[in-house]
């Protein structure tokens, strides 16, 4: 079958290649693979010369059950779904576990859905662990990007006041259109104290963020975008009226305990499907344009999610 593979002589590191096709597990079911979303942290990865050539990554992908898991778990042959994996998601065929596939709609775009298992779930479940949001301040960092972008419609759509956090300005009509009630540029500008944060970004802004957090808030952070360091000055971690009980914790979809996401994917695939939730596709092509895709994404020029159609 075919496949992107990790190449390290490639400009960014992939190039289309044949692979051998994956051969399911008896809990595992067989998937044609139709659309991929990228994300940054995977096409970063591909050029880490410790990632060995030829390996097939890409953790989200889109498309039809061809077979289905031996086991009887999971959907039936002919079934249109959304597949979450530590790689293995750029090519033809896939092989997945049932509790991580979920059903699709059968009139949606595989591509929108594509874009749901990382930034989707991520934003789903970080917003969960801040608990009760209704009616309380909630920030999130980096909030153009594809968790972000999720992490805000998802925080307004629970009740919460949603101050959004992007550095480009020319997002901010389009955050505020996804729910936000301000957008600022910085955590620094927020006047207002935060009930919690769900940080993309890291460095100086998760230092900033963390200053904005009433007492007994929370910070969660996902992503560290910046590739900056995080120092915080000796003040920042003084407790005293209104700052007291502030933590931060730290999020890896991969690692959470909640491993059967199929009830999670098929949720979050309904209300893409239904216009419910705006995947925020800002590239699409064909896979054969995979290098345009990952250089725009490498030099920071996407906000939102790039989509990658199989043929």
């Amino acid at each position: 079958m075919r496949a992107l593979v990790v190449d390290h002589t490639a400009t960014a590191h992939l190039s289309p290649a044949e692979v051998a096709e994956p051969v399911p597990a008896p809990g595992e079911a067989l998937v044609r693979v139709e659309a991929v979303s990228l994300n940054a942290g995977e096409v970063k990865g591909a050029t880490d010369p410790h990632t060995p050539g030829g390996a097939v990554i890409g953790w989200d992908a889109a498309g039809v059950v061809v077979q289905s898991a031996a086991n009887g778990s999971g959907p039936a042959v002919g079934t249109p779904v959304v597949t979450l994996g530590e790689g293995g998601g750029w090519a033809e065929l896939r092989a997945v576990p049932a509790g991580k596939l979920g059903v699709v709609p059968g009139d949606a775009d595989l591509g929108a859905v594509s874009t749901i298992p990382v930034a989707g779930l991520s934003a789903l479940h970080v917003l969960r662990r801040m608990g009760q949001l209704l009616g309380r301040r909630v920030m999130i960092t980096g909030a153009s990007g594809g968790v972000g972008r999720y992490a805000v419609q998802l925080a307004a759509r629970a009740g919460a006041e949603v101050v959004a956090i992007s550095g480009s300005p020319a997002q901010a009509d389009g955050l505020r259109a996804l729910g936000a009630h301000e957008v600022f540029s910085d955590p620094a500008e927020v006047d207002r104290p935060v009930f919690a944060v769900l940080d993309n970004v890291g460095g100086g802004q998760l230092v900033d963020a963390f200053a904005a957090l009433q007492a007994g808030g929370v910070l969660v952070n996902v992503g560290r975008s910046s590739e900056a360091d995080a120092v915080f000055p000796p003040e920042a971690l003084l407790a005293t009226q209104g700052r007291h009980d502030r933590s931060i914790r730290t999020f890896f979809l991969i690692a959470d305990p909640s491993t059967d996401f199929s009830a999670d994917l098929t949720w979050l695939a309904a209300e893409v499907a239904a216009g419910r939730l705006d995947p925020g596709i800002s590239w699409r092509g064909p896979w054969t344009r995979y290098d345009e895709a990952a250089q725009a994404l490498l030099g920071r020029r996407l906000h939102g999610k790039a989509v990658l159609d199989i043929d």
